[in-house]
């Protein structure tokens, strides 16, 4: 997911340090075994937290299995992507544990990362309702998405003109969808601090 620039800090990569761009950031971090780093949205707050540096566990076996112990394989991952924000966006859904696309949709020509995640998650329910898997779990890392679907309404500034049609029908008919229909599936915050990026991840940061 690319929006605005970024900072990003990199604790433990090929070569420790902050960086302004997702690109040289992953120069630090691809093929480094338990690579640590994250964005920042300013200068000031990134290198705050280069000179904090957080206290690494030591990665056991234990610990490893451990963590991952508490995701329900058994579940759909949803993510999306958006160019800018606003900007190019998609979003899919995926096999948690095999990381299998079970559906995508877009590009669409404008949107934004939080819509996306929105449409991503009513998509996964409309389709466990469908399949009579009302009860399987869906993870998101988004808590706008959450907020939005438990209001049932999406709240945003993405203004409405040609370019936009298309996704707000789509946003129209989701939130009538939610207004409509009820749904079991627990739908739970993907802890990537924790765990990892979120397996529908589309691998643009």
């Amino acid at each position: 997911m690319t929006s605005k620039n970024k900072y990003y800090v990199v604790w433990k990569g090929n070569q420790p340090g902050i960086y302004n761009s997702w690109d040289e950031c992953q120069m630090q971090i691809k093929g480094f075994k338990g690579a640590v780093y994250k964005a920042f949205e300013n200068l000031t707050e990134a290198q705050t937290a280069f000179q904090n540096q957080p206290i690494f566990k030591k990665a056991t076996k234990e610990n490893k299995v451990k963590e991952h112990s508490q995701i329900i394989w058994e579940s759909i991952s949803v993510d999306a992507a958006c160019s800018g924000n606003p900007g190019l966006m998609e979003y899919r859904g995926v096999n948690t544990k095999t990381k299998e696309q079970i559906f995508h949709q877009g590009p669409f020509p404008i949107g934004t990362n939080n819509i996306g995640e929105f449409l991503a998650i009513v998509h996964a329910l409309a389709l466990c309702q469908k399949k009579g898997l009302d009860r399987l779990v869906i993870y998101t890392d988004s808590k706008t998405a959450m907020s939005w679907l438990k209001n049932k309404k999406v709240k945003t500034n993405l203004e409405q003109n040609h370019a936009t049609e298309i996704l707000f029908n789509l946003i129209r008919r989701a939130e009538l969808w939610l207004q409509s229909n009820s749904f079991r599936n627990p739908i739970i915050k993907w802890e990537t601090d924790t765990w990892g990026e979120i397996p529908a991840d589309f691998g643009r940061k």
